[in-house]
């Protein structure tokens, strides 16, 4: 398929999942590595309160919250390097 017949299906929403060969998909900078962390018990309920009111998994917002972090500490660092 020539890239202007995949932008017009792309612009007329049509489904492109077919047309795609996700065997080669890569996610940069999502590869997995477990790791195992110990919290006190008030932290964890906490974390189960907050997940369960907003319908995720308890580690679904460690990893929101830890990559909000970092992207601020991130931020703040450029910005502060900027200025040096």
């Amino acid at each position: 398929m020539k890239a202007h017949e995949f932008d017009e299906k792309f612009e007329n929403d049509e489904d492109l999942i077919a047309d795609l060969d996700l065997s080669k998909a890569k996610r940069p900078m999502q590869k997995q590595k477990r790791v195992n962390v110990d919290f006190p018990i008030w932290m964890l309920e906490s974390l189960d309160k907050e997940a369960n009111r907003i319908g995720v998994t308890r580690q679904s917002i460690i990893k929101v919250w830890l990559a909000e972090r970092l992207e601020s500490v991130a931020h703040h660092h450029k910005s502060t390097d900027a200025a040096d």
